[in-house]
């Protein structure tokens, strides 16, 4: 990741350089804006307690800052589910109370149109990035421990892949700041969850005798289904930030509570 702007509020993944004239993506920190407390100072958490004026100022201050301005934020109110949406002409063409219902639930958004910027809010959990080259599509991702387990990534390249005919030659993809292996300490019943629906534990996980509890590694068990579906090494870019461990420069829910700022990681086509 690269910053976008001077005071390091706002980042981009270095994958997306080469295509600037096509797409602009980012990812944001906790600096930069004007919320206090445990919402300072860049939360760009629609759906939290943080005094909404604060919000609406903050999601001015990323729009004015990135080097191309969307036409639209569309930022999801999230579940922890696998559902995916495809934004185009019926959601924009739609109410905005219209659009909340269709964005209620949801954890990635796929489009295509030109100058709507997908979001997904993040305080620990993993947001992916996807831009199809060849079809000229965007999604994102949340990708927490439930929506990984549901393997939410790779059911979002597959919904591209039915609408678009998306292959993993196609597709780069950036997983953004998120909670490491070293910081994500479970319990039993999450080890067991995926598990049972057959990620490689001796890969994904670390016992520790201390604590005698097991530490998941989000990153990977998302970057295995990107794998998986075909994108080769070279076109996954790993943020390598972990939320638990620099808090003090990006949001984590473990840290300071759910009651705390989001990131906002996004990607729109510019052409």
């Amino acid at each position: 990741m690269i910053a976008l702007t001077e005071n390091k509020s706002i980042w981009e993944f270095k994958l997306m350089q080469t295509y600037r004239g096509e797409v602009c993506s980012f990812t944001t920190s906790r600096h930069g804006g004007v919320s206090s407390g445990n919402y300072g100072s860049f939360n760009l958490g629609i759906h939290t307690s943080d005094d909404p004026a604060c919000i609406e100022k903050n999601l001015s201050i990323l729009k004015e800052s990135l080097p191309v301005k969307p036409t639209t934020l569309v930022i999801p109110h999230q579940a922890h589910s696998d559902e995916v949406l495809v934004i185009d002409e019926s959601y924009l063409q739609s109410s905005e109370e219209e659009r909340k219902q269709m964005v209620e639930g949801k954890d990635a958004l796929i489009t295509r149109e030109t100058g709507v910027s997908l979001c997904i809010t993040t305080a620990d959990c993993i947001p992916l990035v996807f831009f199809d080259r060849t079809h000229h599509a965007v999604a994102v991702a949340h990708a927490g421990w439930r929506g990984t387990v549901k393997r939410i990534g790779r059911k979002t390249l597959e919904q591209m892949s039915q609408l678009f005919g998306t292959e993993g030659k196609d597709v780069l993809a950036c997983l953004g700041p998120g909670i490491s292996l070293a910081g994500l300490e479970v319990g039993d019943e999450v080890y067991d969850a995926f598990r049972q629906v057959g990620f490689p534990m001796e890969r994904i996980s670390e016992w520790k005798r201390h604590t005698h509890k097991y530490h998941i590694n989000l990153w990977l068990a998302n970057r295995i289904q990107l794998t998986e579906f075909g994108i080769p090494e070279n076109q996954i870019e790993m943020s390598g930030i972990c939320t638990y461990m620099h808090y003090q420069d990006f949001f984590s829910a473990r840290r300071l509570g759910a009651e705390s700022g989001r990131m906002l990681t996004g990607i729109f086509l510019t052409e």
